[in-house]
């Protein structure tokens, strides 16, 4: 089996797309899912959740510690859904926030603009010129949002498995296409493929933990539930971060060992 990810613009049909996907394979399907068990598990008002995703910094802006934590939260409650396996998410950057797990099925769907302005019109009973200018505002803010936390332009084809333009292929066609991918081999739940999305899942997390405690300033790696966290010396002794982590350790006996490095360039692989 496999987990999917849905990444869509307003009006695309995406959602659609998503619902029918699940019904097909028998799988669970999230979006805003993710948003309520963030916010239940941790105690942060839904809208708190829906502004850190939504609202995007300026170009020379930084997330602040609130956006940061709001945004450990989130990933970390998706990857506990991603866990469980048969999953459709379509959701603001499930591909990237499930990075490194190879049984991902990363889709991305696209619609005519003026499609777009055209289903916007009659849902929102808005005029052309004013549909057509909120669709764009939206799309630039969630491409800005997507840049900034990752440093990855949503609208590159590179990023996905499929890239699907629904108008002449139909709803129906892009399910079908789905379906078909995610039963390849390729993206079968193997166990080596498992133990990468629990080790995701850990770092995830521990990292959503930390903020808790007010730590922010750092990288998480899992492998194998070996731990390693990447900070620098001052911030690691100016926050006492080894009685913290010592502490968070003991409730999550899942990890099997961990290491802070400071001063060390923070890999790639890292969250």
């Amino acid at each position: 089996m496999a987990i999917i990810t849905i990444s869509r613009g307003s009006y695309s049909k995406g959602r659609e797309v998503a619902q029918k996907v699940a019904e097909r394979l028998g799988y669970r399907v999230i979006s805003r899912d993710v948003l309520l068990d963030a916010s239940e598990k941790f105690g942060i008002p839904e809208i708190k959740l829906v502004s850190a995703i939504h609202d995007a910094p300026s170009i020379l802006g930084r997330f602040s510690h609130g956006k940061q934590s709001y945004l450990a939260y989130i990933r970390s409650a998706l990857a506990d859904q991603a866990q469980k396996d048969n999953l459709v998410y379509h959701g603001l950057a499930g591909h990237l926030l499930l990075k490194g797990v190879p049984h991902v099925v990363k889709v991305r769907i696209i619609a005519d603009l003026e499609a777009r302005v055209a289903a916007e019109m009659d849902r929102e009973k808005l005029s052309a010129t004013e549909a057509r200018r909120r669709l764009l505002a939206d799309d630039a803010e969630r491409r800005k949002w997507t840049q900034h936390l990752f440093g990855q332009d949503p609208w590159d084809a590179s990023l996905y498995d499929l890239v699907i333009h629904i108008k002449k292929i139909s709803v129906d066609d892009a399910v079908e296409h789905i379906a078909r991918a995610a039963g390849l081999p390729c993206f079968a739940t193997t166990p080596e493929a498992q133990r990468k999305m629990d080790d995701l899942a850990l770092a995830c997390r521990l990292k959503a933990a930390l903020a808790q405690q007010g730590c922010f300033e750092l990288g998480v790696t899992c492998e194998f539930g070996n731990v390693v966290v990447y900070t620098s010396k001052s911030y690691r002794q100016h926050h006492d971060l080894d009685k913290c982590l010592e502490k968070l350790c003991q409730a999550m006996p899942e990890i099997n060992h961990l290491e802070v490095h400071c001063g060390m360039k923070t890999p790639d692989k890292a969250i």
